[in-house]
């Protein structure tokens, strides 16, 4: 199988090539526009110069079977484009692209070729929060908190807030029928996010600050008089008086910790089996991401 990865910053070289690289039967072609560090990262992986590539087209021409895209959202609508009317299934960071109509285009395209096309919410296959959509949830709280990193909002929602957003439409229990965004903001910059989603004996909480004091990822998941915790995608707690605790074990990969291994491996079995993976679910979060956006902005942020 011919995979490509497009774009060789940091989230390819720390989570998605070790995973990449160790897969039997994966013909790994890699593409930067960056050729020093094409040349130090296919050197350390061992990748042969013909399969190197400065452009998409030199890419494109190997004909690609699959192709992770972690280049900058900015680029995403081009290059997801030009792989999807190549017939390339398509597995991409998220956000799809920084505007609506793009994300809306991208998965009609998809759809009119037949072609996979799959949005890296990769927290959706982390162990810890996968063992959540087996405990009752009557109330979610989420928090993705940073230090110092207030930031323009369609930027900061669509490139992190997303996280969240996504994560509370995978583990909400039924279907939402209230939305409330609150938001504070100066000069410009968004400085935090709150968004509630609330539907029939559930509601669920998302929250992000980037001037909270601490880099931090807390997820609870609450109801019939229990609770799980999941602390920065490692640490599980329990409670149901006395709270029982489960760590991440010494051993376990990062990238098996977060779920990227998993869900790199879900699509290239997809890949491998023929089946075309749709992008219509993610593209509902990118729409209630939109409505976060136009809300904060309505807001004067």
């Amino acid at each position: 199988m011919k995979v490509g990865c497009i774009g060789l910053g940091d989230i390819a070289q720390k989570a998605y090539l070790p995973v990449l690289a160790a897969q039997p039967g994966v013909d790994l072609h890699l593409q930067t526009r960056t050729p020093a560090t094409l040349a130090r990262v296919a050197d350390q992986y061992r990748i042969p110069d013909a399969q190197r590539h400065t452009d998409l087209d030199g890419l494109l021409a190997q004909g690609l079977d699959a192709a992770f895209v972690h280049a900058p959202t900015a680029v995403h609508p081009e290059i997801v484009g030009r792989l999807l009317e190549a017939g390339v299934a398509t597995y991409v960071d998220k956000p799809l692209a920084y505007e609506l109509a793009d994300s809306v285009r991208l998965v009609e395209l998809a759809e009119e070729r037949g072609v996979s096309l799959a949005v890296g919410f990769n927290r959706r296959y982390a162990p810890g929060y996968a063992q959540c959509v087996e405990h009752p949830r009557e109330l979610i709280l989420m928090q993705k908190n940073r230090v110092g990193l207030p930031e323009e909002p369609r930027t900061m929602i669509l490139d992190d807030f997303i996280h969240v957003v996504d994560t509370l439409r995978f583990l909400v229990p039924g279907v939402v029928d209230d939305v409330t965004v609150r938001a504070r903001g100066e000069g410009g910059l968004l400085h935090h996010v709150v968004l509630q989603l609330a539907g029939d004996g559930f509601t669920a909480l998302g929250v992000m600050n980037r001037l909270s004091g601490s880099t931090e990822e807390i997820l609870e998941v609450s109801g019939q008089d229990t609770k799980r915790q999941v602390l920065n995608l490692a640490d599980v707690v329990d409670h149901k008086g006395q709270p029982s605790v489960r760590r991440r074990g010494d051993w376990v990969p990062v990238a098996r910790q977060r779920g990227i291994e998993q869900v790199v491996l879900a699509f290239l079995d997809a890949v491998r089996a023929g089946k075309v993976l749709s992008a219509r679910d993610a593209l509902a979060t990118h729409e209630l991401c939109e409505e976060v956006v136009r809300e904060v902005l309505r807001r004067g942020v």
